[in-house]
Order: C-alpha cells, then sequence, then structure tokens
C-alpha cells in the first residue's frame, strides 16, 4: 500500500465512531395524581449520557433532578423509585460538590421559568443505558427513574443536597 492509502485508512480509522444503543429513550413526566409535567429523554453517548428535560407546571426557581435507583413511579411522592443510583450496598455518599462523593445520580440544578416552563439538557458521566467502563446502567432488570425535586440541591448536605419533595418522576426501561 503506497503512503497515500496508508493515510486515508489511518484517517478512516481515526474517525470511526463506535455504534450507539438504539435511539435515544423518552418517557413522560408525571406529577402529583399522575398530571403530565412533560417529557424526559435519556440518550447514551460516548463517555455517559445526556438527558433532555420538557417541563410545565412546575414552581418557578432552582430544581434538582437525580437518576434515581428503580423503575417505577407508581406511588404518591415518588419514594418506591428508591436512592440514587450508586455502586454498592452502602447509603451513597451525595453531593457533586463533595469530595468523598460516591453517588451516580447526582447531576445539576435546572431553572424554571417565571411561567412554570423549563427546557434544560445536562451530561453525566456517571452512568450509561447499558453500563460498562465503571459507569452504573439505567437500564438494568428493574430499570430506573428520573426524579424532580421541589427545590434546588445544595450539592453538599446528606441525603439529597437539602432538594426537598420528589415532585416528578419519569421512568427510564
Amino acid at each position: 500500500m503506497n503512503r497515500l492509502a496508508r493515510i486515508a485508512t489511518l484517517a478512516a480509522t481515526a474517525i470511526a465512531v463506535p455504534a450507539l444503543a438504539a435511539g435515544p429513550i423518552t418517557a413522560p413526566l408525571a406529577g402529583a395524581n399522575n398530571a403530565q409535567l412533560g417529557t424526559v429523554q435519556v440518550t447514551e453517548a460516548p463517555g455517559g449520557v445526556l438527558l433532555r428535560v420538557e417541563a410545565t407546571g412546575l414552581t418557578p426557581g432552582w430544581h434538582a433532578i437525580h437518576f434515581h435507583e428503580k423503575g417505577t413511579c407508581a406511588d404518591a411522592g415518588f419514594k418506591a423509585a428508591g436512592a440514587h443510583v450508586h455502586a454498592g450496598k452502602a447509603p451513597p455518599v451525595h453531593g457533586l460538590l463533595n469530595p468523598a462523593r460516591k453517588d451516580n445520580g447526582d447531576l445539576p440544578n435546572f431553572f424554571v421559568a417565571a411561567d412554570g416552563t423549563a427546557k434544560a439538557e445536562m451530561f453525566s458521566t456517571l452512568v450509561s443505558m447499558k453500563g460498562g467502563a465503571g459507569r452504573l446502567a439505567l437500564t438494568d432488570a428493574d430499570g430506573s427513574a428520573v426524579v424532580v425535586h421541589a427545590n434546588a440541591d445544595d450539592y453538599r448536605t446528606q441525603p439529597i443536597g437539602g432538594a426537598g419533595d420528589r415532585i416528578g418522576c419519569a421512568v427510564i426501561k
């Protein structure tokens, strides 16, 4: 193979992107009494997942959002979704600003406008759709949930950063 052909082969190899999981998962975001609040979309990406939230009917201001360990939103208060996604049996140490953090469900806060609407995108390197490369799987046997909280997360306080009640929930399976 001549030099130009080798360079072309190397260039094609360098830009090859591994195949990602088939399409994003879009799920309804349910509120109290199963009120429809919007949608969440989770898309596998190299090195993590991209989360897109589109919501209405929320209280204006900052709100926490986390990945929770069980894919259920069936009960009032969304407690059946369990704790945040985390490795091991011990309770996770919460907080993006906590140096001892071991909580894979942590995400940054998002802002709700005065009219109660929000559109946000955030990226997490702490999880993936199927697991692997040191990231926990969101679509394991029991799935996971995206949970919206009433207040902002302070990124330090245990167990959930002072985020308050669970006011929205979406199942990821």
